[in-house]
């Protein structure tokens, strides 16, 4: 549903930008090639995005606690 509403928002912002409707056809057949591909990818990154953020406060905290090494 997502993918529905960006591509749905790209075509009016692009309409109203001036765009040809020439060029607009041409863009979103891109759009919804790319989209086709790799849109698992997105929602795959999207539903990731907690828990990388998870994974980055872990490591913060322990490096923030670990001794820092005394070089020799």
């Amino acid at each position: 549903m997502f993918e529905v509403m960006l591509f749905l928002g790209f075509v009016v912002l692009m309409l109203l930008a001036g765009i040809s409707l020439l060029g607009v056809f041409i863009v979103l057949a891109v759009f919804a090639i790319l989209f086709w591909l790799f849109g698992g990818l997105f929602v795959l990154a999207i539903k990731l995005l907690p828990w990388l953020a998870l994974l980055l406060v872990v490591v913060w905290l322990y490096r923030a606690w670990q001794k820092p090494q005394q070089s020799r």
